[in-house]
């Protein structure tokens, strides 16, 4: 058995998310169409993180296992799989990986970052969310720094059917709010997110930074509080800004 571990790159627009879906294009297929056409079938391919549709990934990593030993060095199996991938998708790092390596179960922590664009951006549209309205970034930032640490999520995850019994308490390693030019980015790192985490999180500091919500009312939510007078899955921020930044290992 040989193990690759694979850094990806990809514009998620075109696809229903990362994992593979009968009768719907994802990530995940296209790569594992790409594999098997190159190494052979029996294959296993695995992502590290569960991108939803429309969500993009500057560092996805995956791994491929294959029973056979193929005649080529991890530089042209690189690019013979990025020859067989759709433009929208890059392998931008291919490492031969001890056999043991697992892309999901292996991995110790996994970072996002979200962009809101506070003007109109034409050649960026699809990667950022455009908010018309002034943000106090100055309140963004401050309920962005309660976040790290341990908190219950429950007000900030969606119903996961795959996962009824899934603990909603996550750890948080790291929150900030920044400004880039005409971009605030929100970045976050956990060992792992609810489904809709980061983009719930992301639509309530804009509700903060719109001056809708208190700090105050963003910490309450950290205790897993939820408060009827908030709706926050119509607060979901919308997938176009949000990238799967990197894997730690």
């Amino acid at each position: 058995m040989r193990t690759y571990k694979l850094t990806l790159e990809y514009d998620g627009s075109k696809y229903s998310g990362w994992q593979d879906q009968i009768n719907a294009r994802t990530v995940q297929g296209e790569l594992k169409q790409a594999a098997a056409e190159l190494l052979g079938g029996d294959l296993d391919v695995q992502g590290a993180g569960r991108t939803d549709a429309g969500v993009h990934a500057v560092g996805q990593v995956a791994h491929i296992k294959t029973p056979r030993t193929p005649r080529l060095t991890t530089g042209e199996l690189m690019r013979e799989l990025n020859e067989r991938l759709p433009s929208s998708v890059a392998i931008v790092e291919c490492v031969e990986a001890p056999p043991r390596f697992h892309a999901r179960h292996s991995a110790t922590s996994r970072a996002y970052f979200y962009q809101i664009s506070t003007r109109k951006a034409a050649l960026s549209k699809k990667f950022v969310w455009w908010i018309k309205e002034p943000l106090d970034i100055a309140r963004m930032q401050q309920a962005a720094a309660l976040i790290p640490g341990r908190h219950d999520f429950n007000a900030f995850r969606a119903a996961d059917k795959s996962k009824p019994d899934e603990s909603t308490i996550v750890v948080v390693d790291s929150a900030e709010v920044a400004e880039d030019d005409h971009l605030i980015v929100f970045r976050i790192e956990a060992s792992h997110f609810l489904w809709k985490m980061v983009r719930r999180l992301t639509g309530t500091l804009v509700k903060v930074g719109l001056r809708e919500i208190s700090v105050e009312d963003f910490q309450s939510l950290l205790n897993g509080k939820k408060n009827p007078r908030f709706d926050i899955a119509s607060w979901t921020a919308p997938s176009a800004g949000l990238f799967l930044e990197s894997i730690k290992y």
